[in-house]
């Protein structure tokens, strides 16, 4: 299976036309088309419902998309590594980011590197922490900021020095938004929209036994679209401060939990982890700006083993 086949692929898959991929490809239709006959038989699926005027991608099909992007991605990633392995600090850098304050503190640091190192350049994917520790286990991230503890055997890490606050964003109408803050009793019987990260993390320390019985109306893993949900009248949802917009004119409110529940926030780095200059740099800066990194004793970062 050749990686040009399967970039040839995923044109397609994404336009979702034969015809058009050839064109963006600057292919003729019949070559692609060959193309594409030759990957089917190679693997001895399906992997296009061909219509009409476009073409679906079978279970088959999107099943290899997924691995696809994968494998282009780690390649393509492999490449800009050895590329920016010459000495000069300057290239990629690819961090996971949790939907977190404490974001907040890493892009300052971020824009240090790059007033300092003009060549970096920042490549962001958003998830939750399941999301990123998969993509750093597959080399796809140097980088990933998560808010939750961190699986020490797997991963160095790097405390960063602001916690986020749980709290519920509510409509400002709600009868709970005359309160300063929220309580589990007042929750109970509350239909909610919770972050499925925060249920098994997060949620057991303030609603304990009771958490089984909340009336769960959504769940998500990224917070805007849980917010577009409470303006659409489903519930309340429980998020960090400061990640959806409450101010006049919203016609949100947030109130924070009470006892008082954080979530710790980490930058975390696989063992073993070979840096590019750009994310040496990146890293050596986030540790004079926060402190030393985890007990386990990871060493200096710079192009090797970390």
């Amino acid at each position: 299976m050749e990686l040009r086949t399967l970039r040839y692929f995923l044109e397609i898959a994404r336009e979702g036309n034969m015809t058009r991929a050839a064109q963006r490809l600057y292919l003729s239709q019949p070559a692609l088309s060959r193309q594409m006959k030759g990957l089917e038989d190679e693997l001895g699926r399906t992997l296009f419902i061909r219509h009409s005027f476009h073409i679906e991608l079978t279970q088959e099909g999107m099943l290899l998309r997924k691995r696809a992007e994968d494998i282009l991605g780690m390649v393509d990633k492999t490449k800009a590594e050895f590329r920016d392995l010459d000495g000069t600090v300057g290239g990629e850098v690819f961090l996971g980011c949790a939907e977190s304050e404490g974001m907040k503190r890493v892009a300052q640091v971020m824009a240090q590197v790059k007033a300092a190192h003009p060549g970096v350049r920042f490549h962001l994917k958003s998830g939750n922490t399941e999301d990123l520790t998969g993509d750093l286990d597959k080399g796809l991230l140097d980088l990933a900021v998560i808010a939750q503890p961190v699986e020490q055997a797997k991963y160095h890490f790097l405390p960063i020095p602001l916690a986020d606050v749980w709290g519920a964003v509510l409509p400002r109408e709600h009868p709970l938004a005359r309160k300063r803050r929220l309580t589990a009793r007042d929750l109970e019987g509350e239909a909610l929209i919770v972050s499925r990260q925060g249920m098994l993390q997060d949620y057991p320390k303030l609603f304990g036994e009771r958490q089984e019985k909340l009336n769960i109306a959504a769940t998500f893993n990224l917070p805007y679209n849980g917010s577009v949900l409470v303006r659409a009248g489903l519930g309340i949802m429980l998020c960090f401060e400061g990640l959806i917009d409450t101010g006049e004119g919203s016609g949100l409110c947030f109130r924070p939990l009470w006892p008082r529940l954080e979530s710790e926030g980490n930058v975390i780095w696989k063992k073993r982890q070979v840096f590019t200059p750009a994310a040496s740099a990146l890293l050596e800066a986030l540790k004079t700006s926060f402190g030393p990194a985890d007990s386990a004793g990871a060493p200096p970062a710079r192009p090797g083993e970390v």
